[in-house]
C-alpha cells in the first residue's frame, strides 16, 4: 500500500513538473513559456534585421539610452513628475527629446516610431523597454535582460528635470535616482555600465558619437579602467559644458563619469567593475529589471524574457590602452587598491567614432 502511495506521488510530482516546464511554439517557430509573449518574435525578427542590423552598433547603444530616459520620468515625492517606464519618450517625443538632457534621442524616437506603428500588438511603453533588452544582446558581455510584458501606456509626457545632467554634481544625481527609484549609489553606478556600449552626440557636437571608451562594440569593462586613468587631452573641440579631459585621442570624458569613478561615496562601487565582467554584468542587469518597471504593477506583467537572445560572451582581461599603466589610474577608493592590469601592445590608442545606422 505504501509502495502503491509512493508511486502516486511520483507521478504526480512527475506531471506537475512536467506542467510546469510546458512550452508553446508559437506561430513562426518561436517557443517561450507563455502563450501571450508569442506577439514578440515578429518583433524580435524585424527589429534585429532593420533596426540594429544584428550590430552593436550606434542604434543599439541609443535603444538602450531610451529605456532610462523613459523610465526614470517619476517621482516618489512629486506627482508631477511623470509615470516612470510609460512610453511617454516617445509618445510625447516632441516635448521630451527637447529637454537638455535628451539631446540626441530625436533620432531614435523617430526610428522607434516607424516599428512600433507596424506592430500595434504590445504598447510603446513595452516596445522601449523591449528595443533596450534586444539590442544589447548585439554586444559582447551583455547580460540577457529581463523583459516583462504588459505595461500601460502613459497619457502625459515627463517634465523637464528627471534624466540628470552630464555636469551636475553628484550629490544631485544621487538625490535624482532615489528620489526616481530608490537607487542606492551602488546601483547607479550599475546602470552606468551602458555607457560601456555608449558614444555622446552632444556634448561636443564637433565630434559626434564619440564612445565613452575603447571598446563601444563590446559591453565589457574597459570603461571603468578607462575613466580612471588621467585625462590629458579634450577630443574635439573642448572644454565643453559637462565634459573634462580623458585620456586617449577619439573618446570623451563626461563630467559626470569622472566623478562617479572618484568620489568617496561611488569611487569603490566603480573600481569593484575594472576587470571584473561578471559583477559589472550581474549588477547591471539588476538595477535594469528595477528600472524598466517604475511606475508599472509587476504583478500584472508576464514574464516573456525567454524571448530575448543570449548575447555573445565575452571573457577577456581588460587592459590599459597601449602606453599606459596602473602608473596612469587617479587612486580614488580608499579601502583597495586598483587591480593590476596589463598594457596593450603597440602605439597610443586612437578611438573611432561610432558608426552611423544605415537607416
Amino acid at each position: 500500500m505504501a509502495f502503491t502511495q509512493l508511486l502516486s506521488i511520483v507521478a504526480l510530482a512527475t506531471a506537475a513538473s512536467a506542467a510546469v516546464t510546458k512550452r508553446v511554439t508559437c506561430p513562426g517557430g518561436g517557443v517561450t513559456a507563455n502563450e501571450a509573449c508569442c506577439v514578440l518574435f515578429p518583433i524580435l525578427e524585424d527589429i534585429q534585421a532593420n533596426l540594429f542590423e544584428n550590430e552593436c552598433g550606434d542604434n543599439a547603444h541609443e535603444a538602450l539610452r531610451l529605456t532610462f530616459h523613459d523610465a526614470i520620468g517619476i517621482s516618489k515625492t512629486n506627482s508631477s513628475f511623470g509615470d516612470g517606464a510609460d512610453g511617454s519618450f516617445v509618445l510625447f517625443g516632441d516635448i521630451e527629446t527637447q529637454f537638455p538632457a535628451n539631446g540626441g534621442t530625436d533620432e531614435i524616437v523617430a526610428l522607434e516610431k516607424r516599428f512600433i506603428a507596424a506592430h500595434p500588438g504590445i504598447s510603446t511603453a513595452d516596445f522601449i523597454q523591449f528595443a533596450g533588452a534586444v539590442g544589447i544582446t548585439n554586444c559582447p558581455g551583455a547580460p540577457k535582460l529581463e523583459f516583462l510584458l504588459g505595461r500601460k501606456d502613459g497619457t502625459r509626457p515627463a517634465p523637464d528635470g528627471t534624466v540628470p545632467l552630464p555636469f551636475d554634481p553628484i550629490t544631485k544625481i544621487l538625490a535624482r535616482m532615489d528620489d526616481g527609484g530608490s537607487f542606492t549609489p551602488a546601483e547607479v553606478v550599475a546602470l552606468i555600465s551602458a555607457h560601456s556600449v555608449g558614444a555622446s552626440d552632444n556634448v561636443d557636437p564637433t565630434i559626434p558619437r564619440t564612445p565613452f571608451d575603447s571598446t563601444p562594440n563590446r559591453f565589457d569593462t574597459q570603461f571603468f579602467v578607462e575613466t580612471q586613468l588621467r585625462g590629458t587631452l579634450f577630443p574635439g573641440s573642448g572644454p565643453n559644458e559637462g565634459e573634462v579631459q580623458s585620456p586617449l585621442r577619439g573618446e570623451i570624458r563626461l563630467q559626470s563619469d569622472h566623478d562617479f569613478a572618484r568620489d568617496s561615496r561611488t569611487a569603490c562601487f566603480w573600481q569593484a567593475n575594472a576587470n571584473q565582467q561578471n559583477h559589472m554584468t550581474s549588477t547591471f542587469a539588476a538595477a535594469m529589471a528595477k528600472l524598466n518597471i517604475l511606475g508599472q504593477d509587476a504583478s500584472t506583467l508576464v514574464d516573456c524574457s525567454d524571448v530575448i537572445p543570449t548575447p555573445p560572451s565575452f571573457t577577456a582581461a581588460a587592459t590599459f590602452p597601449a602606453g599606459l599603466s596602473n602608473a596612469d589610474i587617479e587612486q580614488a577608493c580608499a579601502t583597495s587598491a586598483f587591480p593590476t592590469l596589463g598594457t596593450d601592445p603597440g602605439l597610443a590608442t586612437s578611438v573611432a567614432p561610432v558608426p552611423v545606422g544605415s537607416m
